[in-house]
């Protein structure tokens, strides 16, 4: 989502529960404003200091987490040491750059799946999560 677009940045904070103080407002900008986008805390938090914003990377965790249970962003853990936060909240998969640590988006309709195992008793299925992990050749 875009400010350029008229999107409030104000309304997206609350939407999450949070104050729109100066440090989220100044993270929801540089979160939303740039399109779609996959971040990271550490990238985001660098973001931040670059333009003057100085606050604790603790900070910037909470407000994509919080973004994040608000359904304005999407967590991909690609292994247990990083995490991407995707602005693209739509339906789709990623390819993974080994060599870069760079997410790529992969359309939903470009991916096809025949079948999924029959989920455990008392659950359902809530998403499918699709990452393909490509390196450079040669």
């Amino acid at each position: 989502m875009r400010a350029s677009d008229a999107y409030d940045l104000r309304a997206c904070l609350r939407s999450a529960g949070m104050r729109a103080t100066r440090p989220r407002l100044a993270l929801a900008a540089l979160i939303f404003e740039a399109g779609h986008r996959h971040l990271t805390a550490e990238g985001l938090h660098r973001e931040a200091a670059h333009t003057g914003t100085r606050l604790p990377l603790a900070t910037v965790y909470n407000t994509l987490h919080r973004l994040t249970e608000a359904g304005l962003l999407q967590r991909i853990v690609v292994d247990a040491r990083r995490s991407y936060f995707d602005t693209n909240t739509t339906p789709h998969y990623h390819f993974f750059d080994e060599d870069h640590g760079r997410l790529v988006d992969i359309p939903a309709e470009a991916v096809e799946l025949s079948r999924l195992p029959e989920a455990p008793a008392g659950t359902e299925v809530e998403s499918v999560d699709v990452i393909i992990r490509v390196r450079r050749t040669g």
